[in-house]
Order: C-alpha cells, then sequence, then structure tokens
C-alpha cells in the first residue's frame, strides 16, 4: 500500500489537501472520486527510512485483532454499516492497526467483500478467521459470527496468558542462574585465581575444574560464542526443513509432562476452532482442511488432512481420527456422539472446554515440577561453587 499526497476541490469550492493511501496512483484518484471530490495533483509520498524501519519492527498482535473484532461485533450488530464501522475503528485504533483497517476500508468502499478485503492481510487475519467471515457475509449473518471469532478469540487469548504466565518464574530462574554464574566465571573467578597463585596453594580438583573452566571461556570467548552461533544458527534452519520441524515436534511429545500438556493444548485450540467452523455453517471437510493450516505444528497437520481425505470418501470423522495415536481416545467417542445426533459442533464445544480444563491441570503439574527441579540444580551448582571456592582457603587457614 502506497502513501499519496493530493489536492482536490470539494462541490462546495473549498480546496482540500491531505493524504490518501491506495495500491496505485490510478486507485487513490479513483478514491478521492468517489469521495465527491475534483482532483487537481495526486503525487506520491516516499516514506523516511525511520518509518521503513519503524514499520518493519511494528506488527500486529493479537490483542489488537481481539480488539478490532469485539469493536465490530458491537457495530455490525448495532445496525451501523460496514464501511462507518470501520472508518469509527479506523480513527480508534494504533498507528499499525489503523493502517490495516484503512487498507480493508479501501477495499470494501472499492467494492470488495469483507472476506476479501481481511484475505489480503493474511499476516494479521488467520484462515480460520476469514473463512468465517466469508461463511458469515454468504449466509447474512455476519454480526452473529464476528460475536462468536471475538468469545473465541478472548478465550484463545486468555488461555494463552495462562500458560505464558506459569512459565514467567521459572524463566526468570533460569536466567538469573545463567546470567549470575557467566558473570562469576568471568569477573569472580579470575580474582580468586590470583590470590590462590599468591600463596602457592595446592587446589583441590573442583577449584581446577572451575579455574579451567573460567579461563578458558575468559581467553576463547569468541571462538565460545562463534561455536554457540554456529550451533544455533544451525539448530534453527534444521527445525525449518520439514523433517527437522516433525522429529523435534515428535521428540517434544515423548518429553514427560511437557509433551502431555502439548497435546492438550493442540487439542483444545483445534476442538474450539473445528467446532465454530462447523457451527458457522462451514463443511466438516472444510473445516479439517483449514484447521489444518492453523493447527500450526506438522503431526497433527498431516493427521488433519488425512482426516479430510478419509471423510471425502465416505467415511466418519470418528473413523481417521480413531486411528491416529495422537488423538486422544475421548474425541473419537464423542465425535461419534455428534456424528450419530448431528451436535458435532456443540460437541467439540464441549470437548474444548474439557481439553482446557486438562491444559490448566497440566500447566499446574509443570510448575510444580519445574520449582523442584529448578531448586535442585540451582542448589548443586551453588553447592560446587562454595566447595571449590571456600576449600582451597581452609586449607591455607589449616597450614598455618
Amino acid at each position: 500500500m502506497l502513501l499519496f499526497s493530493y489536492k482536490a476541490k470539494a462541490v462546495d469550492g473549498q480546496t482540500l489537501k491531505g493524504q490518501v493511501e491506495a495500491p496505485t496512483r490510478e486507485m487513490a484518484v479513483e478514491i478521492l472520486r468517489r469521495r465527491k471530490l475534483f482532483v487537481i495533483y495526486v503525487i506520491t509520498v516516499k516514506p523516511s527510512i525511520f518509518a521503513l524501519i519503524s514499520k518493519k519492527l511494528k506488527k500486529v498482535g493479537l490483542d489488537d485483532v481481539v480488539a478490532f473484532t469485539r469493536q465490530m461485533s458491537t457495530m455490525v450488530a448495532s445496525g451501523l454499516p460496514l464501511t462507518e464501522a470501520l472508518k469509527i475503528l479506523r480513527s480508534q485504533s494504533n498507528p499499525v492497526m489503523s493502517a490495516v483497517i484503512g487498507e480493508i476500508l479501501q477495499d470494501v468502499e472499492g467494492g470488495v467483500s469483507l472476506a476479501m478485503a481481511l484475505e489480503k492481510q493474511r499476516g494479521v487475519f488467520s484462515p480460520v478467521y476469514i473463512s468465517l467471515v466469508k461463511a458469515g457475509e454468504s449466509a447474512g449473518v455476519l454480526d452473529n459470527i464476528l460475536t462468536r471469532l471475538a468469545v473465541n478469540l478472548e478465550k484463545n487469548k486468555a488461555f494463552s496468558n495462562k500458560v505464558k504466565g506459569a512459565m514467567i518464574y521459572p524463566a526468570i530462574v533460569v536466567g538469573a542462574m545463567i546470567v549470575v554464574g557467566f558473570i562469576m566465571m568471568i569477573f569472580v573467578i579470575p580474582k580468586l585465581m590470583q590470590m590462590y597463585q599468591t600463596f602457592n596453594a595446592e587446589l583441590p580438583l573442583p577449584t581446577k575444574i572451575l579455574i579451567s573452566s573460567s579461563t578458558g571461556m575468559k581467553n576463547n570467548a569468541i571462538l565460545v560464542f562463534g561455536i554457540l552461533a554456529v550451533v544455533v544458527t544451525g539448530f534453527s534452519m534444521w527445525v525449518k526443513t520439514a523433517d527437522g520441524r516433525r522429529r523435534l515436534e515428535l521428540f517434544i511429545f515423548k518429553v514427560p509432562i511437557i509433551g502431555k500438556l502439548q497435546k492438550q493444548v493442540i487439542m483444545t485450540e483445534f476442538t474450539r476452532t473445528i467446532g465454530l467452523l462447523v457451527g458457522a455453517g462451514i463443511s466438516i471437510i472444510d473445516a479439517l482442511k483449514i484447521s489444518a493450516d492453523s493447527v500450526g505444528n506438522s503431526v497433527y497437520q498431516k493427521a488433519l488432512l488425512f482426516a479430510a481425505s478419509s471423510v471425502e470418501k465416505g467415511l466418519p470423522l470418528a473413523v481417521p481420527i480413531a486411528q491416529n495415536p495422537y488423538f486422544p481416545p475421548i474425541l473419537a467417542q464423542m465425535i461419534s456422539v455428534g456424528e450419530e445426533t448431528g451436535k458435532v459442533d456443540e460437541v467439540l464445544a464441549k470437548l474444548s472446554l474439557y481439553f482446557e480444563a486438562e491444559s490448566e491441570q497440566g500447566v499446574a503439574a509443570l510448575t510444580a515440577a519445574i520449582e523442584p527441579l529448578i531448586m535442585i540444580v540451582l542448589g548443586i551448582g551453588v553447592g560446587f561453587l562454595v566447595i571449590a571456592v571456600i576449600l582451597p582457603i581452609y586449607n591455607l587457614t589449616s597450614a598455618f
């Protein structure tokens, strides 16, 4: 989207100057003409280097999308025209989200449907979001769909915040351990080493190990950080490959507590999403394909695509779900009940609540397991440092 500066005359003869965003200069002129303005000139505005950098760094977050959806659903449900609602949201949003809404508004004013306008903002709105809006526009129930979307996004946000909040304490403790250890090895230990060399003391094994490690880190800091950078870069490149990503995901599934929690989180989001899609009138096959694109895990993505192809062949959804070991048995059993009663969306909504409760218990269990583990590791590290530092001093005082 480009920015254009314009000069134009209004119907009452007043001369107006301002800026307008559009994909091309011709589109900018067309937008101004729709506003009943007589265009005098339209000039492309070249953004500064600072504006370009700022645009790259700033991104639309989940909070922005949640607020946009909730406010949009309220205004559309109140009978406000879509373009008017978008104009109000554009004026009330932060600069980054306002720019996105401005582009959506221009597309809608140009005769494009809201779903098509959102599709141009793929980095902001998920495939699930766009599909639901498309279904809502087709059925004439956009206000209901936006309300359900807002509720769903708010639930996802609240659940995500709970998981992140539980991980804050362990992350802070581990980070502090690493920083303190680094400071000790680089600055404190070399000072002690000089003192021990002054007294020509016979150093015990723990002290020798500590001094050797400290000397190695201090003298070869560039090499150590270089090797670390190569390892991290190589690992990140390997994870981006299809095989590497799948192997890492399978490894995480096998990790005690963490693997089970990861599956429960995926099940929570999957059941909530597909239940919302099916409830909006989207076919189960399309819902599975859309969910596969947004699940964020290659193992489950493959499983959902296989399930979609199986349903296309005439099989009930419960059959491929039951055959896959990565889906819990209760999922296939409940889907089977839903298919028999014709209430798959309601069953999936109830399942999402069940998996959410299970996930919250898993987060609590993970936190409870991590805290004593951190204390044990911290105690071993501190104990080793105390022995390595204090033992030579004790030996020196004993010699006198």
